[in-house]
């Protein structure tokens, strides 16, 4: 069994700040669950264009409102709390939150991130081909 605390785990290096968001790693890669698992915080009027081609993501809003553009297709859909949104297909995208504050979102990744990540100049986290570590 894995139990973590957040309010002890966002003073540790599991913790990941970059530009308009940061990001406390709950779960990762080496913890061999199969998918990392992060609360991840969106900073207030941030403007953040991601394509995650190495990865599949869904994610859960918990607190704040903004919105998300499917780059794609053009579509652009609200975000507030109970909204849940999954890139399923890879999808380039645009998240924004309101500049009234912050967006506090839960996190899956599949495959896992391995916990030190940011998204390239591509918006993408880079692939990873290692395998786990043991728990």
């Amino acid at each position: 069994m894995i139990v973590r605390d957040l309010a002890k785990e966002i003073l540790t290096e599991r913790r990941v700040d970059s530009d308009g968001w940061s990001s406390v790693r709950l779960l990762l890669k080496n913890d061999g669950m199969g998918f990392s698992f992060h609360i991840t915080t969106i900073h207030a009027g941030a403007e953040l264009k991601m394509h995650y081609r190495n990865h599949l993501e869904s994610v859960f809003c918990m607190e704040g409102t903004g919105s998300i553009e499917d780059l794609g297709t053009g579509e652009r859909h609200q975000i507030r709390p109970g909204v849940m949104y999954a890139l399923n297909k890879n999808d380039p995208h645009i998240l924004r939150a309101d500049a009234g504050g912050p967006m506090l979102m839960a996190c899956v990744f599949n495959p896992p991130v391995t916990g030190k990540e940011v998204h390239g100049a591509d918006g993408a986290y880079p692939a990873d081909t290692e395998m786990p570590e043991s728990v």
